[in-house]
């Protein structure tokens, strides 16, 4: 299924390989997970990952992990564990759980041993040297992250992998939390010699993958060359893909896989339009798709016009019926053309169809902050931030980016703060700022309803005030200065000075 994807293209990864010994020693240092479905042994790769073995090893003497949870449970993929917050009275919530560190964080360590069923691997956030006492067992192979976590060990005896199929089995509830944590936990951890565990299995060296390594990107991704910035879902992987074929993307981002069904992916591509209009290039796009809609392979499931920033372009969801020697799978596109400087940005959303959903709001939500770092009219200036960037946070609260409270937003920006000088400044300030965080709120909204409707009711009367500007005529720096100071007075007056009024008055 995956391969069938890569062709595609937009589902790769770039893997490495390199000879290295594997010998084991009597006096190695092996670790053991008691838990109450049974003990996990762990080996080590000192070798690939000396730092990750040796802190490893150095927070299992300490007691780290003793009363810790495999708090996140996917049957067919990994179980995870190591959060010091899931200890008894670590937290006051469950969704504190997958947040918990040491207090430091290590380099990664990526190496080219393959995460297959039983190898024990870091968790780390987007950021690749986020790493600290969390860790992964894979529970079936999952080469999709080969070289992007850093595999540090494996499990080696027999009743470790009867462990590890019990803890995967657990039913779960949202979040992937298993329902009945107490199977989960891990009683206390042990350090001994390889000598005195008598029932190793033979494994022989570990399988290494053996192409180049991944070249990790930032999810915050700007490419001055091909002329746009973009920011990725948090935690997937970005990689700039070797153009072998020119349907390969430009940029790739792969999402979490679940169970055995493949990532999700988002890929951009840059075109030069050579004259043609965005309608050709869509008209260009149908013929090409034609033969496969023809034979029943594709159905287009809708299109529409729309806007990305104040640019124009055109969005068409698709479903392609994919046949290979083994098995039939159905696969859904969401793909936005958008049309400027001489060039068309191709953004493309690919699932599983079972799965299209899941990472449909992430996608819609990113795209707001598609910029294109200059239009051509002014080569000299530097527009990733003037250009306005993405609505993240009202796209999440309102459900769509095309809301009418979004639209007017955008509105508000692009035909009455972006044309004059004073309000470029000011997005360019606001926008720093703003993508500091958004990025996180948008996601909390998704994940927490009430939060989602808590931020709702803040930031209503921020977007009817700015509403204003859209009826009056602004003609002069000094006008826009005039409308923009008083709006910040009145949301002062609105969020701070009136609930102090109000506090005081309940007070007396």
């Amino acid at each position: 299924m995956q391969s069938k994807l890569i062709v595609i293209g937009f589902a790769f990864l770039l893997l490495n390989f390199t000879t290295q010994s594997y010998a084991q020693q009597d006096d190695d240092k092996l670790v053991i997970l008691h838990t109450r479905s049974g003990n996990i042994v762990i080996e080590f790769f000192p070798d690939d990952a000396p730092n990750h073995v040796e802190n490893f090893i150095s927070l299992a003497e300490s007691g780290f992990y003793d009363g810790t949870l495999f708090h996140r449970v996917i049957k067919d993929f990994m179980i995870q564990g190591g959060d010091p917050n899931t200890k008894p009275g670590g937290y006051t919530s469950i969704n504190e759980w997958g947040s918990g560190d040491p207090g430091y964080t290590i380099d990664a360590e990526f190496n080219d041993i393959k995460h297959n069923r039983g190898i024990v691997s870091m968790a780390r956030s987007a950021d690749p040297n986020s790493a600290g006492s969390q860790f992964f067992i894979v529970h079936n192979d999952s080469n999709f992250l080969d070289g992007q976590y850093s595999v540090f060990g494996r499990i080696v005896t027999q009743e470790s992998y009867d462990t590890l199929d019990k803890i995967a089995s657990l039913e779960t509830i949202p979040n992937d939390i298993p329902l009945d944590t107490y199977d989960t936990e891990i009683l206390t951890t042990e350090v001994v010699s390889r000598s005195e565990v008598s029932d190793l299995l033979v494994q022989g060296e570990p399988e290494r993958i053996t192409t180049s390594a991944p070249q990790i990107l930032g999810n915050n991704y700007t490419n001055e060359e091909l002329g746009f910035s973009y920011i990725f879902p948090e935690g997937w992987l970005v990689q700039e893909p070797e153009k072998t074929h020119p349907q390969v993307p430009d940029v790739a981002a792969i999402g979490p896989k679940v169970g055995e069904g493949n990532p999700p992916t988002i890929s951009i591509s840059v075109k030069n339009s050579d004259g043609k209009t965005l309608g050709e290039r869509i008209d260009e796009i149908k013929n090409l798709l034609q033969p496969a809609i023809d034979s029943g392979q594709f159905e287009i499931l809708s299109e529409e016009e729309t806007t990305v920033n104040g640019k124009n372009a055109y969005v068409i969801s698709t479903r392609g019926n994919f046949i290979t020697t083994e098995e039939a799978f159905k696969v859904k596109f969401k793909e936005l053309n958008i049309a400027s400087s001489g060039k068309f940005y191709t953004l493309t959303y690919v699932n599983l169809e079972e799965n299209f959903e899941d990472e449909l709001d992430r996608f819609d939500n990113s795209v707001n902050s598609f910029t294109i770092l200059s239009d051509g009219t002014e080569p000299n200036e530097n527009n990733s931030t003037t250009e306005g960037g993405g609505c993240l946070i009202a796209t999440a609260t309102f459900g769509s980016e095309l809301a009418p409270q979004v639209q007017q937003l955008r509105e508000t920006r692009d035909n009455v703060l972006l044309q004059t000088n004073s309000g470029k400044a000011f997005m360019t300030t606001f926008n720093q700022f703003y993508y500091s965080f958004s990025p996180t709120i948008a996601d909390w909204e998704r994940e927490n309803i009430i939060f989602k409707e808590t931020v709702k009711i803040v930031i209503t009367p921020l977007l009817a005030s700015l509403s204003i500007l859209n009826h009056v005529d602004i003609d002069s720096e000094a006008e826009m200065l005039g409308y923009g100071i008083s709006l910040i007075l009145l949301n002062i007056g609105m969020y701070f000075a009136a609930p102090v009024i109000v506090i005081q008055r309940l007070r007396r």
